[in-house]
């Protein structure tokens, strides 16, 4: 059964109350974007780089907790307008990226009766549980992350790479980019940022610090990231580690920071040493910035960094092949550069986000072409 279409007074209540309350006007909105997980997570930061961008060319509103005021935001309230189709007379698209919102889009669907399309996103590299499996073979569209990730999936899909936002994340501009402006030791730094964990191996990172630098004395390593209170004993440990090799002023652990592109801008080499991963934006983010980067080969880190061109690829949990890749850069800063000039010039080739954006449309229309046969 098709909801009835709202009439044009309906139309014009719920336009101006969305308006006072700073919410989108329905009508206007086909695409929805959940993100109902409170913390920050890269399934987050995917959302908050993508959907300004995918608004410039399609009605597209969040709902969830967490997401920065600037992002066209449906509310709780307006929950009732999905049983509605928009002024296009198209179902709507909701766009999950997690169990969760799976979940939310068949109870919308089947048990509301919204008249909803669902497309997924899967960034896992992994096989998926029988669960997630049941719930993927019930959307009608799917997008996977990578290549890998695709690899996972039984039922028809397209890869979408993800793409940078090269507005934040640029080469240095001002004198507050340099390394200079942080007011620490050294001459060059060297940086791994994100979660400090294990599954991160932020350890991996700061065992090839502590036999590299004492032979590289013009380099500093900056590692900064949230420690939850799960992980803090392995913080730590690690601070315990930097500690007895006598570097606490040379490897510095700097816990979350207000503004990690700047940190980009000034390191000359970024490590990815994740041991496992879904995505991983952040070689992305450092290449986007003009900076060389040495990964793991974990999550789409390889079909994102290029051996000999941009960077370097190591077996994910492997320090030493870890600590020997990093070894030639802190040796030779012009190889650094040389290797982030190169990486710049292939993000914004191959990672825009207007190319995710554009892609993910595809994927859209097609959905929206199913719906009409």
């Amino acid at each position: 059964m098709v909801a009835a279409m709202p009439d044009q007074a309906t139309m014009t209540r719920a336009q101006d109350r969305a308006e006072r309350s700073g919410a989108v006007d329905m009508a206007r909105v086909e695409v929805i974007a959940p993100n109902l997980k409170k913390r920050l997570s890269g399934v987050t930061s995917t959302i908050v780089q993508l959907v300004p961008v995918q608004a410039r060319d399609i009605g597209i509103a969040v709902v969830g907790p967490g997401l920065p005021d600037n992002l066209p935001k449906m509310r709780w309230w307006q929950l009732p307008s999905l049983l509605r189709r928009p002024a296009s007379g198209q179902p709507r698209i909701w766009h999950a990226r997690r169990n969760v919102e799976m979940v939310a889009g068949l109870v919308l669907r089947y048990v509301f009766r919204a008249p909803l399309r669902l497309v997924f996103t899967s960034a896992a590299q992994r096989d998926h549980r029988p669960f997630t499996k049941w719930l993927i073979r019930r959307m009608d569209g799917v997008i996977a992350t990578s290549r890998l990730s695709g690899g996972f999936l039984e039922v028809p899909h397209k890869v979408v790479l993800h793409g940078v936002d090269l507005e934040k994340f640029h080469p240095p501009r001002t004198a507050d980019d340099a390394f200079e402006a942080a007011g620490l030791p050294g001459r060059y730094a060297i940086g791994c940022f994100g979660r400090v964990r294990h599954s991160k191996g932020t350890d991996l990172f700061v065992d090839a610090m502590i036999a590299l630098l004492p032979d590289h004395p013009e380099w500093t390593a900056v590692i900064t990231g949230r420690v939850t209170a799960e992980h803090k004993g392995f913080a730590d440990e690690l601070q315990q580690r930097i500690d007895a090799a006598g570097l606490s002023e040379r490897i510095l652990l700097f816990g979350e920071v207000p503004d990690v592109a700047v940190w980009y801008r000034r390191v000359r080499l970024y490590v990815a040493p994740s041991r496992n991963e879904g995505f991983g934006l952040t070689p992305l983010e450092a290449m986007a910035s003009g900076t060389a980067v040495v990964a793991s080969d974990a999550g789409s880190y390889a079909e994102i960094v290029t051996p000999g061109k941009t960077g370097a690829v190591v077996a994910a949990g492997d320090g030493d092949a870890l600590r020997e890749a990093i070894r030639p850069y802190l040796a030779d800063p012009a190889l650094a550069e040389a290797r982030g000039a190169e990486g710049l010039e292939d993000v914004r080739k191959r990672f825009r986000l207007e190319t995710e954006a554009a892609g993910i449309r595809e994927v859209y229309e097609r959905v929206w072409a199913g719906a009409a046969e």
